[in-house]
Formats: structure tokens, C-alpha cells, sequence
């Protein structure tokens, strides 16, 4: 239920890997919305949300709503992961620069989850079906 209203939702998780990136793009025809995904504690991940996924996307898609999602929240104030990330240099991503990169890609809402706590996984389902059913003006489709 979304805003009071029963919805079907269909999920399609596509493999990253380079092996499938002449096959990913034949799953994308048809579709509403695009989750595009990266961990708050992998800063190569939010790159990759930059120089992959976003052009990859738009290339395929160019007029399809996207949510922006960084993922494992939890982690980002673990103090072992933290700790980790500190010993290469590195540093979780914040909430500003999450919501800079969905700007900078044209997102219509940038959201953060955590699947283990489940903290904000409810809203990012929500938000998606609601980018397909009140589609912002920018993202309607021809």
C-alpha cells in the first residue's frame, strides 16, 4: 500500500559486473524507474554512480525517472568500519554528498537505507512507486 492505494511492484536486481554490461542494458525496455544503488561505506561504489551507472542509464533511458539510493546505512557510524575506511585514506558518504550527486545526475529524491536494520527501506519502495504514478514534470516520458 502507497498513499493508501494497493500496488504491484516488480523488482529487477541487474549483475554489475563488466561480463554483463552488453547484456544489462536488454532489461531495461520498459522500465518505470530506475534504483540506481551504492554503499555509503564504499566510496568506489559512489563513484561508480558517476562514471557507470548514471551514463549507462540516461544513455538507454534518457527521459526515466531515477531514485538515488545509498545503501548500508548502519554502517556508516560503525566504528570497525569506520576504522577501516580510515586505514585506506577513506571516509563514509554523507548525507550532503549524496544528495550533491543526486542533484548533479538529475535524481528526483535521493534516499538512504539500511537492509539489515531496515531504517528508510519502506520509503525508498514508496518513493519509487510514487516517481511512476507523480511523475515529476522533468522526468514524464514521451
Amino acid at each position: 500500500m502507497v498513499d493508501g492505494k494497493p500496488v504491484n511492484l516488480g523488482l529487477w536486481d541487474t549483475a554489475g559486473q563488466e561480463d554483463y554490461d552488453r547484456l544489462r542494458p536488454l532489461s531495461y525496455p520498459q522500465t518505470d524507474v530506475f534504483l540506481i544503488c551504492f554503499s555509503l561505506v564504499s566510496p568506489a561504489s559512489f563513484e561508480n554512480v558517476r562514471a557507470k551507472w548514471y551514463p549507462e542509464v540516461r544513455h538507454h533511458c534518457p527521459h526515466t525517472p531515477i531514485l538515488l539510493v545509498g545503501t548500508k546505512l548502519d554502517l556508516r557510524d560503525d566504528k570497525d568500519t569506520i576504522e577501516r575506511l580510515r586505514d585506506k585514506k577513506l571516509a563514509p558518504i554523507t548525507y550532503p554528498q549524496g544528495l550533491a550527486m543526486a542533484r548533479e545526475i538529475g535524481s528526483v529524491k535521493y534516499l538512504e537505507c539500511s537492509a539489515l536494520t531496515q531504517r528508510g527501506l519502506k520509503t525508498v519502495f514508496d518513493e519509487a512507486i510514487r516517481a511512476v504514478l507523480c511523475p515529476p514534470r522533468r522526468a514524464c516520458k514521451a
